[in-house]
């Protein structure tokens, strides 16, 4: 008898321990499968404020280089603004000259044959301070013209700009060597007898930049046939050549750099219309003379 109650607490001990292995493995799971759960939350957490970090690192960032932005403006702005309190160069008055000429003619008794037939315009551009007295500040170091456009192109011919002697003002002549490419430099002088043939400007203002606005080829190998009247070499062969006034219209732009003689530097911009007719006459009459008035100032950049 007491083998077999020996026997019995035996097999309860075993039910018993393996009910708790039991539990132990299952307990073992569940806590895994929590891990698990657990792990998977944490990640997705973790994305997440990743991504909010990043938002908030990016709108700070784009808050900030606004702000930056903002700043600079308003400190260009009033650098500007200081630097221009005043007027130191000015351009007030523009003279142009417009009219037309032939090149290698030839003409009998019944006809005159033209082999380029070109318009000009001459402008006399009037550099000028609101400083009567002379002093470093208004007065030039260096000039130079530059970023050359022309920003209405004629239907016929090809414009070109050429620098201008103002001894030949409203003379037809046109110097090859005077070609202006890209940029033209002035050579600035106090002499009274400087050559003025290559680009000159005295330093105290005393003359005008001479340009030649030059459209040559509007008509080429053509043949005037009426020789009943007399031909004249001016504005009245664009008629003769039934050359209307709108296929010649042009408009140039360039910016005037100027250097005074306190090192500092300034800009302006200058927009022009080549003059063809005013309110009282026009080409086909054989010149324009035009006086503008204008208000073109230089601002201070450096």
């Amino acid at each position: 008898m007491e083998k077999n109650i020996k026997n019995k607490k035996s097999k309860n001990m075993k039910k018993n321990n393996k009910e708790k292995n039991d539990n132990v493995k299952n307990n073992k799971i569940n806590k895994n499968i929590d891990f698990k759960n657990l792990s998977k939350k944490e990640f997705i957490l973790t994305i997440i404020t990743v991504i909010l970090f990043i938002i908030v690192f990016i709108l700070c960032y784009l808050l900030f280089y606004k702000y930056v932005l903002k700043r600079n403006f308003e400190n260009s702005v009033l650098d500007f603004s200081s630097k221009n309190e005043k007027t130191v160069f000015e351009i007030k008055d523009i003279t142009f000259f417009s009219n037309c000429d032939v090149k290698n003619k030839s003409a009998s008794s019944s006809n005159f044959t033209i082999e380029n037939l070109y318009q000009y315009t001459d402008m006399a551009i009037f550099i000028t301070s609101p400083e009567s007295n002379k002093s470093y500040e208004n007065t030039l170091k260096s000039v130079y013209i530059d970023n050359i456009k022309f920003t209405k192109t004629p239907t016929l011919g090809s414009p070109s700009l050429y620098y201008k002697n103002i001894s030949n003002f409203a003379k037809s002549d046109i110097i090859d060597e005077n070609l202006i490419n890209n940029r033209l430099d002035f050579n600035i002088t106090s002499d009274d007898e400087a050559n003025l043939d290559k680009p000159t400007l005295y330093n105290n203002l005393a003359n005008p930049i001479v340009l030649s606005y030059v459209n040559n080829n509007i008509k080429t190998d053509y043949t005037i046939t009426d020789t009943s009247s007399p031909i004249t070499y001016d504005g009245t062969l664009l008629k003769k050549c039934d050359v209307l006034l709108s296929t010649i219209e042009s408009s140039i732009s360039f910016d005037i750099y100027i250097t005074n003689n306190l090192e500092q530097e300034f800009k302006c911009s200058v927009y022009l219309d080549i003059p063809l007719e005013t309110n009282s006459e026009t080409i086909y009459d054989g010149k324009v003379t035009l006086k503008d008035s204008t208000n073109f100032t230089f601002y201070r950049y450096k």
